[in-house]
């Protein structure tokens, strides 16, 4: 993999912002031909740097209701249960972690029948799920991916 430069840096930061920017407008807010901008778009999407994505609202979806649960599985299953989470709509993380909780997802139903119905029936199927931890979200502060603004000096 090439080197993220300054002007890789600047050119994910204005797709952050709005990752509809025409390759012109980018060329002109950098100073720089809009060949350069394509192909240096071109090699960050082929590295992997990152990926054009829709981020949707659930609760504009009619999705209001979102928590985290937290799993703790049986020695040995924990792979098992994280590629069984993967399957169902409904969750959209799934993340193994250290501490307390061995899995952790994050879940989306449009009320709190549908998240109760998801725990007490399709989570207790899953062989390896030993206890879940439920937290309901009550407000969310933030939601967003990963920025380069402000990470410049890990980014080299």
């Amino acid at each position: 993999m090439k080197k993220i430069d300054n002007i890789d840096r600047q050119i994910l930061q204005i797709l952050q912002r709005d990752g509809r920017t025409p390759y012109t407008e980018i060329a002109n807010q950098l100073g720089l031909s809009e060949g350069t901008i394509r192909s240096r778009i071109a090699r960050l999407l082929q590295e992997g740097v990152f990926e054009f994505i829709i981020q949707v609202n659930p609760e504009k979806l009619g999705l209001g209701v979102q928590a985290s649960i937290g799993l703790t599985t049986k020695l040995g299953k924990q792979q098992h249960v994280a590629e069984e989470l993967c399957k169902f709509p409904e969750v959209r993380f799934v993340g193994a972690f250290s501490g307390k909780h061995d899995l952790i997802i994050q879940v989306v139903f449009h009320d709190n029948e549908e998240l109760i119905t998801f725990v007490n029936q399709r989570l207790s199927q899953i062989d390896g799920i030993l206890a879940a931890d439920v937290s309901l979200e009550l407000k969310q502060y933030k939601d967003t991916y990963f920025s380069v603004r402000g990470y410049e000096a890990c980014i080299s």
